[in-house]
């Protein structure tokens, strides 16, 4: 905008050749918004081209050079307090001012600044999104984040969140979609993070209510996403009692695997034991109550097993 500074200045000598009243007048107010654009004051100087515009219009074809200068500027310092907007967090008042400023550009033929402050729009809205978020408003943030997918549905930071807000309102379907394009858009491990997330609490709810079908999916799905242990003794716990012991035994071997130093280890080894030992893998269930018997808890039974077993 500074560059404007100069020609507005080299304009306004020109102007005061003119000798007509009106536009020596439009002049001067276009000559005093200037000093109040330099100086910073975007709300005086807005006001003052706006009002040296339509002095200028009005004097037909003697004001079109002041209207050309009004109308390469106005843009601009209409984006310029929309962003003083945006850095003040009034989130709706710089997408308004951002959309006018477009606009204005559009009609005045300012590319620059339609490029500029279309860009900005979606930026408002991700702010905005954000701030609502983190305000657990999230009716709002789904709203604000749609508005920025719709501006750019290649925004994977604006599905992520969207699918955040989504969740956290119960609509789960709609949430896992945009973790979806969120992951095919450069959030990947973050979106994964949510869908690990997401797949897990499933997977407990299921298990709470014993489904147990459900919760070993939920669960396998959950460590396809992330690998977290948790999941794996889900899935165990799951088939286990459900009676699928092979595959309990298979579920719990890999959390093992995955969790060696868990704080639960020793008894998860002496169920490995025990399943085994239900499967007549004699050979199996000696290696697991082996790992168990220095459990503080499942040690003692542990021994009793193995002695059991000779």
């Amino acid at each position: 905008m500074k560059r404007f500074f100069l020609s507005l200045a080299a304009l306004f000598a020109t102007f005061s050749m003119i000798s007509a009243q009106d536009i020596a007048s439009a002049t001067q107010t276009a000559r005093l918004a200037n000093e109040a654009l330099t100086a910073g004051n975007y709300t005086e100087a807005l006001a003052g081209f706006t009002s040296a515009l339509a002095a200028a219009n009005s004097c037909g074809e003697a004001g079109e050079s002041l209207a050309t200068v009004c109308k390469g500027v106005i843009p601009r310092i209409v984006s310029a307090i929309a962003k003083q907007k945006l850095q003040e967090n009034e989130y709706d008042a710089a997408i308004t001012g951002f959309t006018q400023a477009v606009a204005l550009a559009k009609e005045y033929g300012d590319a620059e600044t339609v490029t500029s402050a279309t860009a900005l729009i979606p930026q408002a809205y991700m702010k905005k999104g954000l701030a609502q978020l983190n305000a657990s408003e999230y009716a709002a943030a789904e709203e604000a984040y749609k508005k920025a997918l719709e501006l750019d549905p290649t925004n994977g930071v604006a599905a992520l969140r969207y699918g955040m807000a989504l969740e956290a309102q119960g609509k789960a379907d709609a949430a896992l979609d945009s973790y979806r394009k969120a992951a095919e858009n450069g959030q990947q491990a973050n979106a994964y993070a949510q869908l690990g997330k997401h797949f897990l609490r499933s997977a407990a709810d299921y298990l709470k209510s014993k489904e147990y079908d459900e919760a070993v999916m939920d669960a396998v799905k959950s460590f396809e996403y992330v690998a977290n242990p948790q999941a794996l003794q889900i899935a165990g716990q799951a088939s286990q009692m459900s009676g699928k012991l092979a595959d309990a035994v298979k579920y719990f071997e890999q959390y093992l695997n995955a969790a060696p130093n868990a704080a639960n280890a020793g008894q998860v080894a002496y169920t490995v034991g025990a399943l085994c030992q239900q499967l007549k893998n004699t050979a199996k269930a000696k290696e697991f109550f082996t790992k168990a018997v220095s459990d503080p808890k499942y040690g003692a039974e542990a021994k009793k097993a193995l002695d059991a077993l000779k």
